[in-house]
């Protein structure tokens, strides 16, 4: 499946994979809010063989076939004064 991915330009780190020929406007208020005015990062081929940063092919088709998006936020910070050992 041919995706686009979106950049929000509201959100730091914060992306939307939706297919080629998906429209923000179809999407619920609050992506279209995050991710309006658009900023295509790129397009790209999703296959089930292909790995991404946070999921697989596999995974991210199923998304973009049932939800019609994937929406991808950073992960939380993680703490540094925690992992000290006092």
């Amino acid at each position: 499946m041919l995706c686009r991915i979106l950049r929000s330009p509201r959100k730091a780190d914060t992306y939307l994979f939706i297919p080629a020929d998906a429209l923000v406007s179809e999407l619920p208020d609050t992506l279209q809010t995050l991710f309006t005015p658009e900023h295509e990062v790129t397009r790209l081929l999703v296959t089930p063989e292909r790995k991404f940063a946070r999921l697989d092919g596999v995974k991210l088709l199923e998304h973009l076939s049932t939800e019609g998006y994937y929406l991808q936020i950073p992960p939380p910070p993680v703490n540094m004064l925690a992992t000290l050992n006092d």
